[in-house]
């Protein structure tokens, strides 16, 4: 029987999970490599208590491509309201816990992965314990994933200390690609991360099919503060040269409500220039991929649809 056609998607926070969300339900088979800088929230803390590798953006991933009406999916999202838990969701402390009883954070994802009954594969970057630097344009150094959002004006470069070890299941997962998608989900917190490992950079490179850049519908503050969708993927390529041929981009009209309360927030339309980004070598698709209503996000279904069509094209089995 032939085999389905291979998707490894790279990224982390909220992104990740939606482009997984509407992937899922397709003849495909999916790994996604997820990115544990994370140091806020429920998932810092529970590094600076336990010690374990942060667990929230693994989490969601794992819903995702769980069944919709899966009662577990459901618990594992449900977040403690009162208490010493007080926000943590369940999901992440059961990754915690699985991850001391069995000695392995890997191991818990597949245990987890197991009892959600996900549709693909869900695998950490590194089993190291990293953290996250980045250098602002004005060369500021800012130090925690968690900060550098909260500071002002855009990045230009992030890296990691210490350097970690890829995750060889990760690696290979890259390299046995049909197609390998980066994003959508933050540029430098999110996608980047994992392009600052020299052995992912150097598997970007030796995949035979597309590699696609997913690039963000809105800037956001204090990463990619009026960079346009060519300034995104120039960052991609200086991370990776060579490492990605395809840009996804929104092109379309988004909620004038919406838009003007992200402007509030200092959030702008990530501005598709389509000549310019031709002009740079890699193949765009543009199109309307952003969902109808209050809040900017990609469309799970129409994303889904374009990256489809992008692995027909590749005439994988």
């Amino acid at each position: 029987m032939s085999r389905l056609p291979r998707i490894t998607a790279l990224g982390g926070g909220t992104g990740l999970a939606s482009l997984l969300r509407g992937l899922k339900r397709a003849p495909l088979d999916i790994t996604a490599v997820v990115t544990v800088a994370d140091d806020g929230g429920s998932s810092g803390r529970l590094r600076r208590e336990l010690g374990v590798l942060p667990p929230g953006d693994v989490r969601n991933c794992l819903v995702a491509l769980a069944d919709d009406e899966s009662l577990m999916g459901t618990l594992f999202q449900h977040r403690f309201a009162d208490g010493g838990l007080s926000g943590h969701p369940f999901g992440n402390i059961f990754l915690a816990a699985l991850a001391e009883v069995t000695g392995s954070f890997d191991l818990a994802i597949q245990e987890c992965s197991r009892v959600l009954k996900i549709r693909g594969r869900v695998l950490p970057s590194t089993l190291d314990q990293i953290r996250l630097r980045a250098e602002r344009a004005d060369g500021t150094i800012v130090a925690g994933e968690s900060t550098i959002g909260a500071g002002v004006g855009p990045c230009r470069r992030v890296w990691l200390e210490p350097e970690p070890t890829p995750h060889a299941p990760a690696l290979r997962a890259i390299e046995e690609a049909d197609l390998v998608l980066l994003g959508p989900g933050s540029l430098f917190t999110s996608v980047l991360p994992h392009l600052a490992v020299p052995e992912v950079a150097a598997a970007l490179r030796r995949v035979k099919g597309p590699r696609v850049y997913v690039c963000n519908v809105m800037t956001q503050p204090g990463e990619t503060d009026g960079l346009d969708a060519a300034a995104h993927v120039e960052r991609v390529l200086e991370a990776a040269p060579g490492g990605v041929d395809t840009v996804l981009v929104h092109d379309g009209a988004l909620d004038p409500e919406a838009a003007a309360a992200y402007a509030a927030e200092g959030q702008e339309p990530v501005v598709a220039d389509v000549a310019r980004l031709a002009a740079m070598g890699v193949r765009v698709v543009a199109g309307a991929f952003a969902e109808e209503g209050r809040m900017v996000r990609h469309s799970p279904p129409a994303l889904a649809a374009a990256v489809i069509d992008l692995v027909r094209e590749t005439g994988a089995p």
